[in-house]
């Protein structure tokens, strides 16, 4: 599912509708700031584990910018562009920082695709934070440009998480798909 990348709880209200679709046990997956959103809407007891692809991880009430402040900044950083009361990484920076490693022509497409997200986002705070009650897995990006890998060790290594690592940028499920196939399955029970 794509989050609407208005606000935390549009994001969490949406995970919710679909999980409400789900008849068994989940796995919900969350890659870079759906982290957040699994952590807030991963309470809900059709949820089985939870994975974080590159992904934050708040602690609930937690400022994810002063923890991450903590960190190296990642290059991505300096490349976001503000315009309407929303933000975009330019071109540039999603080229280099966010898509690196994956073929250039894809890496346009993904760019042209990218979600807009509102300025106020990523000051949101969650209530609560479900890896600290379910099952969790992560995968490190170690050439990431976007979050500091340093940062997702921290977060890796604070839920208690099965981890790996792989040598890719922030879109390691494009970059190593193989890797992080085996990775949910492994959450799902089935192997990896």
């Amino acid at each position: 599912m794509q989050n609407p990348l208005t606000s935390l709880a549009d994001d969490v209200a949406f995970t919710r509708r679909i999980l409400a679709l789900q008849d068994g046990p989940t796995v919900l997956v969350g890659h870079s700031w759906a982290g957040t959103v699994i952590s807030e809407a991963g309470v809900d007891p059709k949820v089985s584990a939870l994975v974080y692809v590159s992904a934050r991880a708040p602690d609930a009430g937690e400022d994810y910018g002063a923890l991450a402040a903590r960190f190296p900044t990642p290059p991505a950083s300096a490349g976001l562009v503000e315009s309407g009361g929303f933000e975009q990484l330019s071109e540039e920076a999603f080229l280099r920082d966010f898509a690196g490693g994956v073929d250039p022509a894809r890496a346009r497409v993904l760019y042209a695709l990218q979600g807009r997200v509102a300025d106020t986002l990523f000051s949101s705070r969650t209530t609560v934070a479900a890896w600290r009650a379910k099952p969790c897995w992560y995968s490190i990006s170690k050439q990431d440009r976007t979050t500091s890998p340093e940062l997702e060790r921290f977060l890796a290594n604070r839920m208690h998480a099965v981890t790996i690592e792989v040598e890719g940028s922030h879109l390691a499920m494009i970059t190593h798909p193989r890797e992080i196939t085996d990775l949910i399955l492994s959450a799902n029970g089935r192997g990896g």
